[in-house]
Order: C-alpha cells, then sequence, then structure tokens
C-alpha cells in the first residue's frame, strides 16, 4: 500500500508527527509489509524540504508548489500534517481513505493498513475491553500482569478482583493534580480504616519523565502502572480522557461505575464509597435533607457577628479545631467556622 504524507519543517504538529510516523514504518518495512510513503512539502522554499526530507527514510515528489496545490485541492487537504493512504476502488481505479493521522497517533503500528475498515475493528476492540469487566486485560499486557506499589513491589492485577477501583489519571507538573492528590489520599486512608480491602487506586502517569513519574508516586500510598507501559496511552484512548487530574470508578466486577470520580471525591468525600449515582444521589439527598433542619442564621456568644449557614468541601471548625465538610455555619467577614453540631452544643 502507499500513502501520501502532506508535510512541511515550519510546522510543529508535523516535526513532532514524523519520528513516530518514521518509527511506525520502520516496524512495517522490518516485519514484511509492503508500505510506501510519499512526502508531498508544503514548505517555503526547497531548502526547507530538503532539510525536512533528511529525516525521512521514505520517497518524496520533487519541491514543486504547482503540483502540491493541485494535489491539496484534490484530496482535500486543509491541515497538516495529514496522511493520506491510497486504495483501489472497486471499478479498478485509484481511491482514497480519509487522513490517518489521528488514528497513528491513537493506535500506533496497530492502526496499519491505515483504513476506515481498520479504525472500526480497533474501536470494537476497545470497546470490549471498557466493558468486558477483565482487569487484566484492561490494565495489564502480554508481558505484565501486575501493577507497582511506590517501592517497586510488584502486585498481581488479579489481587484487585472483587475491589472498587479508581483509574487516577494525573501527573506531578499538574498543580489542580497535586491538590487533587492531597485529597484523594485523605478519602483513600479513610477507607481504608472503614472499608479494610473494599477500594484500590491505580495510577496512571500522565508524567513528562520517569524523574517525574517516581515523584508522584512516591506522595501516593497506592499502586501504580509502570511508567512508560503502553497501557498508559490504551487507557487514556479507550476512556477518552481529555484533561486531568481525572479519576474513573470501576466496580467490584471491572465494569465503570463512574467516570466522574473527581468530582464525588471532591464534593462527598469517603462517605459517597462506592461512589455509583445511586449512592452519590443518597448522599445528596441526605444533605439536602439535612440543611432543611438547619436554621439559616444563627448567633454564637464566642463571636460578635451572625454565622450564616454555607456549603463548604472543607474546613477547620473554630471551637473543636476538628475537620469538616458540607455544612458550616460561617462569618465570611472573620474567616470564622463552626460545625453546626458545635453552634447547637454551644446555644
Amino acid at each position: 500500500m502507499a500513502c501520501l504524507f502532506f508535510s512541511a519543517h515550519w510546522c510543529r504538529p508535523c516535526r513532532n508527527f514524523t519520528p513516530k510516523l518514521v518509527q511506525i514504518y520502520t516496524m512495517l518495512r522490518n516485519t514484511g509489509k509492503n508500505i510506501e510513503i510519499i512526502f508531498i512539502s508544503l514548505d517555503h522554499d526547497e531548502t526547507s524540504f530538503l532539510n525536512h526530507f533528511k529525516s525521512m527514510p521514505w520517497l518524496a515528489l520533487p519541491f514543486n508548489t504547482s503540483l502540491r496545490r493541485k494535489l491539496c485541492s484534490h484530496f482535500g487537504i486543509e491541515h497538516i500534517p495529514a496522511l493520506i493512504p491510497l486504495s483501489e476502488t472497486p471499478s479498478g481505479g485509484l481511491g482514497f481513505e480519509d487522513d490517518a493521522v489521528k488514528l497513528v497517533e491513537e493506535y500506533g503500528v496497530d492502526a496499519y493498513p491505515f483504513s476506515a475498515k481498520r479504525r472500526g475493528e480497533l474501536e470494537a476492540m476497545d470497546d470490549a475491553r471498557r466493558q468486558g469487566g477483565k482487569l487484566q486485560e484492561l490494565l495489564g499486557c502480554k508481558d505484565r500482569d501486575y501493577v507497582i506499589s511506590a517501592d517497586g513491589i510488584k502486585i498481581s492485577i488479579a489481587d484487585l478482583t472483587g475491589k472498587t477501583v479508581g483509574l487516577y489519571f494525573g501527573a506531578h507538573w499538574c498543580p489542580p493534580c497535586r491538590a487533587f492528590t492531597k485529597q484523594l489520599i485523605e478519602v483513600y486512608n479513610e477507607l481504608k480504616i472503614l472499608r479494610p480491602g473494599s477500594f484500590e487506586v491505580i495510577f496512571i502517569s500522565i508524567d513528562r519523565s520517569k524523574e517525574e513519574f517516581q515523584a508522584s508516586l512516591s506522595a501516593m500510598p497506592w499502586l501504580a502502572i509502570p511508567y512508560s507501559d503502553t497501557a498508559t496511552q490504551e487507557l487514556t484512548r479507550i476512556f477518552a480522557i481529555k484533561g486531568i487530574p481525572a479519576l474513573l470508578i470501576l466496580g467490584w466486577d471491572g465494569k465503570v461505575l463512574k467516570t466522574d470520580g473527581r468530582t464525588a471525591i471532591s464534593a462527598y468525600g469517603a462517605t459517597a464509597f462506592p461512589f455509583t449515582e445511586s449512592r452519590v444521589s443518597e448522599v445528596d439527598e441526605a444533605l439536602r435533607k439535612e440543611g432543611d433542619k438547619l436554621p439559616r442564621q444563627v448567633n454564637d456568644p464566642r463571636h460578635s457577628h451572625e454565622l450564616e449557614l454555607d456549603m463548604a468541601k472543607a474546613y477547620i471548625c473554630d471551637e473543636c479545631l476538628q475537620k469538616g465538610r458540607h455544612w458550616v455555619f460561617s462569618c465570611k467577614q472573620c474567616n470564622f467556622d463552626l460545625h453546626p453540631s458545635c453552634v447547637e452544643e454551644s446555644n
């Protein structure tokens, strides 16, 4: 098969994608696949074309601005990089597939032969892994049936069976991840006491280096997929992770319970376990009923201002100095907070 590769040296996404394509092309050729790529330059001049082409092991059309305009028009090229697989029509003519750059970025060498049919096959396999409830197929690979702890101990994926599992996508360079990690550690440790052996978290690193990965994991009490493992990219793709931090919850049967575990953890903490939609609704309703029984304002002899009922993810009570969450009587002017129970006791 043959593909047309529209690219330019001035284009940063092109420079980032080209080494990936070189690696895939080399792997395919080394395993006997009959593939050829033809580079079509959108560079500004021939010198730039030659500089870009020297990093490529495939063929190229001579630098020709008139020809490339015709080819861009014929193949509907609106952005670069673009990788257009050529195909044969039912009548024996020359046809072509949709741009395969995204397919290659998502699936790597498995994307070959870069056709719509192949995309359908790969997406069906992703669906089967996502919905199958088999943790080894989801978290492991052919050469790995374990996850690791912060000190490098290998824990069999089979040991996770029957637990609620959180898949935590994060990175050390991401400030929101570092903030959420603290919340998740608090919930994790609380459930370790209240529901021992029922909840586990698997860290899936989006860090940019192994050093960053180690820095992330060293602050975490849970397990992780090894750094740069192929499962990281696969899980990010399978669950369509678009931003971090992200926490996806798998039930005891290995199937997805909740795709937005971060919101449940941040809003309700350990009380929302096992983080199902029904349990979150129960907690939400219980909080609503609790709030309905509380006055909107109170006067407390320990504070000169009226205290208003409010909702907070976390606070420290100025009376008992213990942590609190959800309902609080607060003076925003003085940053003074009381547990509802502490107000009741003082009054």
